[in-house]
């Protein structure tokens, strides 16, 4: 069975950091690149970072310097540390995993094929 299982979620406080995990099972995970999205109540759901199977990164612009995206194949588990953590962060994120972007084309979400439920991290002021 494909599963992708988020945890590492929760209420903190403006300012601090979060270290959100995926752990997959089910199909060799390491020939997949992994992604993080997230999504707000009334909006979109939006890119935030993917990681590809060389270990390249890409960040949605507002994030990049403040969240991490990393992956331990031989755990098969893909990570997101988010630091500095605005109110603005708050949002259920979610995992997946895409066989199909590349270099140019990775932030649609209807590049992965494999989702997890999603974790909520709600950040206060």
């Amino acid at each position: 069975q494909v599963q992708l299982v988020e945890s590492g979620g929760g209420l903190v406080q403006a300012g601090a950091s979060l270290r959100l995990s995926c752990a997959t099972s089910g199909r060799t995970w390491s020939s997949f690149a992994m992604g993080w999205f997230r999504q707000a109540p009334g909006k979109e759901r939006q890119f935030v970072a993917v990681i590809r199977r060389s270990g390249g990164t890409y960040y949605a612009d507002s994030m990049e310097g403040r969240f991490t995206i990393s992956r331990d194949n031989a755990k098969n588990a893909v990570y997101l540390q988010m630091n500095s953590l605005k109110p603005e962060d708050t949002a259920v994120y979610y995992c997946a995993a895409s066989a199909q972007i590349t270099s140019s084309d990775y932030k649609s979400q209807y590049l992965y094929d494999y989702w997890g439920q999603g974790t909520q991290v709600t950040v206060s002021s």
